[in-house]
């Protein structure tokens, strides 16, 4: 049963402000402006959703593809249609019933080419700590001599100099007429008044920013970036008035109605995420609010933050470990073994491992920095002036690899809340044991300083710098956590690959239908109003491509024997250079993509592929690609895409595995539509649509198809394929969200798990003041059911009388009924309470 406390108050909207029934996400784009949008809303109303939700809309550096590099927050992006469009799109969503939500991104700015494009940072780059804009970024300018590190050469500034890459121009730039500037190729800098007639040396020393060789950001950067992407400068909305210019725009919107809620990115790389969501419900009127938080394990959201709740990644890996079977755990174990060397147990040091290689990578000016902070409190204080620089820096480097989540959230002059130190000191005693034992007093004073605690001297714990460390520490520990593991350690598991997901939890192969129940309750009282999502524009597979590959673990003796005859058939033009952690990575792309038309396309494999080697760090990167291993590897992937005893292997696969793939398609599907939380349907993911990472994920959507296969539906139609009825669930459970949203998103919603025979069935209903109205019946691990013959004399207790399945239109009797009555034409059945 639901329990009976009350949902705390900074989890839910102001009174009369509107709440998302259900949003369905559109990605924003060169191929998808507002205007298109627009076209789209007469579809998205007729799917059922009540809110278009938008990816960021603020302006955005050049020709960017996914808004999220701002560089003007006071205004919308012309190359999406500016205000007329939105405000065009607006008009038309609202006569259609609709409502708009808004992706923003308070966490950081873009460093566009030229710099001009963002007048707030190219005036801190032409006034320096004078400019009225220099607190808007996150720059120490105590370091660096002043100077804004500007890693954009693309060798060393002696060379550059040497070669003549630099020069002085005279350009036109926005707003301010004719300028002395400094030209690296289309990079574009102001040029100090006062040092136009400098020697060129001279000249480029006297600015107030540094230009530098590309790969210095990693080990000398001086300002706080979005993880290690050095042209993503940080914002410190922190301050007061940077808030306010920052958020003025989106401020109005809500105010005016033009849209209704917000998501936002990345909170945890905010110095005080706490805070920013308190004044943000402060000054937006108790909209409704969540954030991309994401949740490690059993973690949940501080009780302190103001918002509705996540956007669902927490849901999107129970919902999908939900439906992977238990059982092929052992088999896949084997499989990858044989494969890769890794075993069972290896995943905790797969990622341990990575995380240290981020740290003396790409994020080594973060822990630098961290260690400059820490180092120069003790230096400064006699009592501490023995923990020494390599020791201060050992500490810190083995506690943010041990952080087992992306931050504690202490607040510098807060009292510390019991979990956040208890995730500290947890970490602590973890990175104890990789240290020598001599180093342990200085890990305790690295620990008291950052919970805030007084060590040293008497009264030394609110000094600027002991409070920057605290902050700074938090938001390194996200990145390390994000760099290490999702962008690197997920790449190299290979166990069930679908598993290594945002948010996800691999170390915990597969959840009980009671696991979910369990989840989905405590969800229904401490955040109701949060999103629940399968997609998303981040995601490393999208929900069809994890549901594929689920079914591995339904039939592990049969993909076993599969993969060992697929590794036969291609020893012939597989190279030694092709590690089997890549090996096995190919195959379970493959079965995951692999459809009743086939593979996906060569240019799509070998692009994702590419990504993947890159981003697992371990025979190749981005930034050293290692092209004979590359082309080992691809290679292999083109030459198995037309090999005929792989498309055989393949399409003999799809063939055995549709009717499980089909019970997984739809059953993750309508669960996540009618779990507690507000639901969001991905672009394009209403059809089976196996995509990869992004920019796979985020491919153009025609939905004039899609269009048309809901009319023919409507029109009394049966379905006639997968995504027939794929499309069939989500717009009937979207259209009965619509109509019932008090059983869903009401006041008085609940959630209450139904009885049930068979742990291969998911059975639950929402209440609404406790009387069930909506009952949900999915068919979990189908080739299970399958392989016993069926349900045979399963039952499920539906409480109440008579209702309707609104899937295929037809009454079904209450009580304790036949699972096979139930399912017998899809293996999933929503139903809604009969009319008395």
């Amino acid at each position: 049963m639901t329990e009976t406390r009350p949902t705390p108050t900074r989890r839910l909207p102001a009174a009369g402000r509107p709440v998302p029934v259900s949003t369905y996400r559109v990605q924003l784009g060169p191929d998808l402006t507002l205007h298109d949008v627009a076209d789209r809303v007469p579809y998205l109303a007729s799917l059922g959703v009540t809110h278009v939700y938008l990816s960021p809309i603020l302006r955005a550096a050049p020709g960017s593809t996914h808004g999220y590099d701002v560089v003007a927050h006071d205004e919308i992006e012309p190359a999406l249609g500016g205000r007329p469009a939105l405000d065009h799109l607006a008009t038309v969503a609202h006569a259609a019933g609709l409502g708009l939500v808004l992706d923003i991104v308070p966490n950081h700015m873009a460093v566009p080419t030229p710099v001009w494009h963002n007048r707030a940072l190219w005036s801190v780059l032409s006034e320096g700590s004078d400019s009225p804009y220099a607190e808007w970024f996150d720059v120490d300018w105590s370091a660096g001599d002043g100077a804004v590190l500007m890693p954009v050469l693309g060798d060393r500034i002696g060379a550059v100099l040497g070669r003549d890459e630099l020069q002085l121009a005279e350009v036109e730039v926005p707003g301010e007429g004719l300028r002395t500037v400094l030209r690296y190729y289309d990079h574009v800098f102001p040029v100090r008044p006062g040092t136009e007639n400098l020697s060129l040396a001279e000249l480029v020393e006297r600015q107030h920013y540094r230009l530098a060789y590309w790969r210095v950001a990693d080990e000398e950067l001086n300002y706080r970036r979005f993880f290690d992407v050095g042209t993503l400068l940080a914002v410190r909305v922190e301050h007061p008035d940077v808030f306010d210019a920052t958020h003025r725009l989106v401020l109005e919107l809500l105010a005016d109605g033009v849209i209704d809620g917000l998501r936002i990115d990345h909170p945890d790389g905010l110095a005080d995420p706490a805070g920013y969501l308190a004044r943000l419900r402060d000054a937006s009127g108790g909209a409704w609010v969540v954030v991309e938080k994401i949740l490690e394990g059993d973690e949940t959201l501080p009780a302190d933050w103001d918002t509705a709740g996540t956007t669902g990644y927490e849901a999107l890996w129970r919902i999908q470990q939900t439906f992977v079977d238990p059982g092929g755990a052992a088999v896949l174990d084997a499989v990858m073994h044989r494969i890769t060397g890794d075993t069972s147990d290896a995943f905790p040091g797969i990622a341990e491992d990575a995380k240290r290689e981020i740290v003396d990578g790409p994020l080594y000016a973060e822990v630098n920095r961290l260690t400059s902070l820490a180092a120069g409190i003790c230096h400064d204080d006699l009592r501490l002036r023995d923990h020494t620089w390599r020791a201060v820096e050992d500490c810190l480097t083995e506690l943010v690899v041990a952080f087992d989540r992306y931050r504690a959230y202490v607040v510098p002059g807060e009292p510390v809340h019991p979990e956040s130190l208890d995730v500290l000191q947890t970490a602590a005693e973890h990175a104890r044991r990789r240290l020598p034992p001599e180093r342990a007093a200085t890990m305790d004073v690295v620990v008291d300083l950052l919970l805030g605690r007084e060590v040293g001297s008497a009264g030394q714990t609110r000094t600027p710098r002991r409070e920057e460390l605290i902050v700074r520490f938090q938001q390194t520990c996200g990145a390390v956590m994000a760099k290490g593991v999702e962008d690197t350690a997920f790449y190299r598991w290979t166990q069930l690959v679908s598993l290594c997901e945002v948010g996800g939890a691999p170390e915990q192969f597969a959840l009980t239908p009671t696991d979910l129940s369990a989840w989905a309750s405590r969800m229904q009282v401490s955040s109701p109003l949060g999103m629940t999502t399968l997609s998303t524009h981040d995601t490393k597979r999208g929900e069809d491509t994890r549901s594929r590959l689920g079914v591995l673990s339904e039939l592990p003796r049969e993909w076993s024997l599969l993969v060992d005859r697929l590794r036969a058939a291609t020893a012939p033009y597989r190279s030694a250079l092709l590690d089997g952690r890549t090996e096995y990575l190919l195959w379970q792309t493959l079965a995951g993509t692999w459809t009743e038309r086939g593979p996906i396309s060569e240019d799509r494999l070998v692009q994702y592929l590419t990504k993947a080697v890159r981003e697992a760090k371990s025979r190749t990167t981005w930034i050293a690609p290692d092209d004979p291993y590359e082309q080992a590897v691809l290679g292999a992937a083109r030459q198995a895409l037309v090999d005929p005893q792989v498309i055989a292997l393949f399409s003999e696969w799809e063939i055995r595995t549709r009717p499980a793939v089909r019970a997984a398609t739809l059953g993750t599907k309508l669960v996540q539509l009618t779990l507690p939380g507000v639901a969001d349907v991905y672009q394009g993911t209403e059809v089976p649509d196996p995509v990869l990472v992004d920019p796979d994920n985020r491919r153009f959507v025609d939905v004039a198809p899609l269009a048309a296969r809901l009319v023919r539906l409507d029109d009394g139609a049966g379905p006639r394929d997968l995504a027939d009825e794929k499309l069939l669930v989500t717009s009937r459970a979207l259209r009965l969200r619509n109509d019932l949203p008090e059983a869903f998103v009401g006041p008085s919603a609940g959630f209450l798990p139904l009885a049930h025979s068979s742990g291969h069935s998911l059975t639950y209903a929402r209440t609404v003041d406790g009387e069930p109205q909506v009952a949900v019946v999915a068919t979990r691990l189908a080739a299970a059911v399958d392989r016993l013959g069926g349900w045979a004399d399963h039952t499920v207790a539906l409480p109440g009388a008579d209702w309707f399945d609104v899937l295929t239109e037809r009454p079904v009797s209450g009580g304790v009924v036949d699972v096979a009555d139930v399912l017998d034409r899809l293996p999933v059945a929503l139903l809604v309470r009969a009319a008395v």
